[in-house]
C-alpha cells in the first residue's frame, strides 16, 4: 500500500490527531477488513498516571485503537467525500490476555462479520508478534457526516 493510500484511509477517521491511536495502515479490504499497527512511547499522555513506575496501556485505549481499525475498514468502502461516520455503538465482548507495555509494536486487526441496517459488527484482535493480547467484537453505527 502506498503512503498516499495510507494517508487517505487514516484521514477518513473523524478523530483529532490527539485521539487517533492508529499509526500505520498495513492492509485494507474495502468495506470488509483492515490491519493496522501502533505503539505508544513511555511518555505518551495516555500512560500518565496509569501505574506510575510500571506503565501499562489502558484497555479502553487498546479497544479504541481496534474500533478505529474497524472504522478504517468500514469507511474504505466509500469514496472520498461520501464517507459516512462510523461511531462505536457497542462492545459485545473484549478480553485481554496480557498487559501491553510502552514501545511494544501492536498489530490491530478488524474483520466485518455481520451487518444489519446501519450497524456493522466486527471481530477485532490485537497482537504483539505472534502473541494475541486482546480479542473481542465491536459494533459500529453508520451515521451521516455532520
Amino acid at each position: 500500500m502506498t503512503s498516499d493510500e495510507q494517508r487517505r484511509h487514516l484521514a477518513g477517521l473523524p478523530h483529532g490527531r490527539e485521539f487517533t491511536f492508529v499509526r500505520e495502515l498495513v492492509s485494507c479490504e474495502a468495506g470488509t477488513a483492515a490491519e493496522c499497527a501502533t505503539s505508544f512511547s513511555a511518555d505518551d499522555p495516555v500512560l500518565a498516571g496509569h501505574f506510575p513506575g510500571n506503565p501499562l496501556l489502558p484497555g479502553v485505549i487498546l479497544t479504541e485503537a481496534l474500533a478505529q481499525t474497524a472504522g478504517i475498514a468500514a469507511a474504505s468502502g466509500y469514496p472520498d467525500g461520501a464517507r459516512p461516520l462510523f461511531l462505536l455503538s457497542a462492545i459485545r465482548s473484549m478480553k485481554f490476555a496480557r498487559a501491553v507495555r510502552p514501545r511494544e509494536e501492536i498489530q490491530l486487526c478488524a474483520r466485518k462479520i455481520g451487518e444489519m441496517g446501519d450497524l456493522l459488527q466486527f471481530r477485532v484482535e490485537a497482537r504483539i508478534g505472534a502473541e494475541r493480547v486482546a480479542t473481542g467484537e465491536i459494533v459500529l453505527a453508520k451515521t451521516p457526516p455532520q
